[in-house]
């Protein structure tokens, strides 16, 4: 058998090996692991992250998709503590059967080609989860901190806000990694709600009114709305059809879900 080291990293895993020992004692002082947490961490790769996540806290999961890393890195766990590992595809992963009475803490250096639909996947699943700590291109944190007016703010800000806080920690030059992305990446933590910012009717009509409020983003709402919600019904939430997605507030996108549910009801 090879060494791990010798494992090429996959274009199609989007695999990018974090090796900077300085921003891994970064992650791991920011994540702060203690013994009996229940700590799931998303696509080891090679165990950079994981093994000192596993000499903190003694017991981790990980979900990892690619089989030829599996044995190398249970390898490199015995002795420290213990690892159990999921060969699992992570959007398709059900986290809350691993939750039991504790919520999760939830790590990963996501593979940026699924980094989102990945983040949709997890926010699925929220209740089951205390927080997670992400490495994410840093332009996808951006997006996900972003406030109304700014340009990065769109579907992922509302919907991600909607159910955590956010978090930006801090950035990591391409060099950490092998292959270095051509992208800078960003670390950020994402804490469930308790309680959400406000009280929301249904999830699905809150998911549907903001997709299709930004499928056209330089539209008015009036124009972009018109199938959902006429601009008499945005008005009654009080909300000026006239301006354009980006400048609504999470608050506001709530009330105007509230209303679309409202008005599906009278409908049926």
């Amino acid at each position: 058998m090879g060494s791990s080291l010798s494992h090429r990293p996959r274009k199609r895993f989007g695999q990018n090996f974090l090796h900077d020992a300085g921003i891994i004692q970064r992650i791991v002082q920011a994540v702060s692991p203690q013994p009996g947490q229940r700590i799931v961490e998303i696509g080891p790769g090679q165990g950079a992250i994981t093994l000192p996540l596993l000499e903190a806290c003694g017991k981790l999961e990980v979900v990892e998709l690619d089989r030829d890393l599996i044995q190398p890195l249970a390898d490199r766990a015995a002795g420290i503590g213990e690892l159990i590992i999921h060969q699992q595809d992570v959007l398709k992963f059900d986290f809350g059967t691993l939750a039991g009475d504790d919520r999760l803490r939830v790590v990963g250096n996501l593979p940026y080609n699924i980094s989102t639909p990945l983040l949709f996947h997890l926010i699925d699943q929220s209740p089951a989860i205390q927080d997670m700590h992400f490495m994410l291109q840093k332009e996808v944190v951006d997006r996900m901190a972003a406030a109304p007016g700014n340009s990065d703010y769109g579907r992922l800000s509302v919907m991600i806000q909607y159910h955590c806080k956010v978090d930006p920690l801090f950035r990591v030059k391409p060099g950490a990694f092998n292959p270095a992305p051509k992208v800078e990446s960003a670390i950020v933590r994402l804490t469930p709600w308790q309680q959400p910012p406000a009280r929301l009717d249904d999830l699905a009509s809150l998911s549907l009114l903001v997709r299709t409020a930004f499928s056209q983003r330089r539209k008015t709402l009036r124009n972009t709305l018109k199938k959902l919600l006429p601009a008499e019904q945005i008005e009654a939430a009080d909300v000026d059809p006239g301006v354009r997605p980006e400048t609504i507030s999470l608050e506001q996108y709530i009330k105007l879900a509230n209303q679309l549910s409202r008005m599906k009801t009278r409908e049926h």
